[in-house]
């Protein structure tokens, strides 16, 4: 038998009544060549198993069924990569919202060695989409573009879903953690893509079922650019992401300090009292970083080291705010407040350091585990 040329990789769930369209599209777009269509189901409860056997005997196509789904679309977009047979992949959604007719455009960088990832955009010249995005989702793609830009290159459509690459591109990536839609951008990320190409592509609506693009994907896919971006910059990401946390731990702990301050509460207690709340914000943003990191942690008891921490960090605030109201004569509202807040901030820098609770201290863990 030929060697399978090109595996066409369709993550679905529920899209029954769409594979019988996207098939035979693929089929006439792939003509003379070998491929496959790899459907990589997350277990639909729509009659998809029914359709795939029904259409496995007019085109090569196979049906992978993920009787345990992990990390959504991505998950199921990596899994088809690991059972491929092609030299080449390809990722594109069942709903008909990229035309299979592009393919061979799609591949062509592929064939002649200009590219090392090809990218089906929107917002190339000759490429468009539905007349139906309205100005709010143009903007919120746009701004996700904006924001993938220090990895993504000068690419225009980063986030697309519809993306071709070769079998030893893939097996380039290190520590695929995807989270989200966002399967590509990832790829590009941690392939190390250096010559990435982009075709132009009109963009329909789905044909058939329901949108998942959901307000929770659009929140995960944040939290997939806070993992890339901790990829990217592994000793600037994990500094910026202190600072942010602590501004606004700052900025909610100031306004009940005033409040207390007006109230006469003495100044050694008032800032000690708002450094709680201090602490409650930072104990949110802890809650993301556990759950977004937790298979890559390097303590085994975070929330126990993380109120170790704040133990410690509200202890140097309550001391160094008795030191500044005994000692230092004069002091201003505002110097009440910074010199304790200070004093704490530094106290969870370094402690956080010290106990790898920060990527900083990860990043350097997994390079003694894995030089590359």
């Amino acid at each position: 038998m030929e060697p399978t040329q090109i595996t066409v990789i369709l993550p679905t769930l529920n899209e029954a009544e769409n594979l019988p369209l996207v098939a035979p599209r693929i089929a006439a777009a792939l003509v003379g060549r070998s491929y496959e269509i790899l459907i990589v189901d997350d277990g639909s409860r729509d009659d998809t198993a029914a359709v795939c056997r029904k259409l496995a005997g007019e085109f090569p196509l196979r049906l992978h069924v993920r009787t345990e789904p992990k990390d959504g679309l991505s998950g199921a977009v990596l899994e088809g990569m690991r059972l491929a047979n092609g030299e080449m992949f390809v990722v594109m959604d069942a709903d008909l919202q990229h035309p299979p007719e592009k393919l061979p455009e799609l591949l062509a960088p592929l064939d002649s060695g200009e590219a090392d990832f090809v990218l089906g955009s929107r917002y190339v010249p000759g490429g468009s989409t539905q007349d139906s995005w309205g100005p709010v989702r143009r903007l919120n793609s746009r701004i996700a573009t904006f924001l993938s830009r220090p990895f993504a290159g000068q690419t225009h459509d980063p986030m697309s879903g519809f993306f071709a690459l070769r079998r030893e591109t893939w097996q380039r990536a290190k520590r695929l953690t995807p989270l989200g839609y966002k399967v590509g951008l990832e790829l590009m990320c941690k392939c190390r893509v250096c010559a990435p190409r982009e075709v132009p592509i009109h963009f329909s609506t789905r044909t058939h079922g329901e949108s998942k693009l959901t307000l929770t994907q659009q929140f995960k896919y944040l939290e997939h650019l806070s993992r890339l971006y901790d990829f990217y910059f592994p000793r600037a990401s994990p500094a910026i992401k202190f600072l942010i946390a602590t501004a606004c731990a700052w900025l909610v702990a100031f306004g009940p300090y005033l409040a207390m301050v007006a109230r006469d509460v003495r100044p050694a207690l008032a800032p000690s009292l708002a450094c709680l709340l201090a602490i409650g914000v930072i104990a949110v943003f802890h809650f993301r970083y556990v759950r977004t990191q937790r298979e890559f942690l390097a303590s085994s008891r975070p929330w126990l080291d993380f109120w170790m921490i704040s133990l410690a960090e509200w202890a140097a605030c309550i001391c160094t705010a008795g030191w500044v109201a005994g000692r230092v004569y004069h002091a201003g509202v505002l110097e009440v407040f910074v010199l304790p807040f200070a004093a704490a901030t530094l106290a969870r820098y370094a402690l956080r350091k010290e106990m790898m609770q920060d990527i900083r201290g990860l990043r350097r863990d997994l390079r003694a585990i894995d030089p590359a």
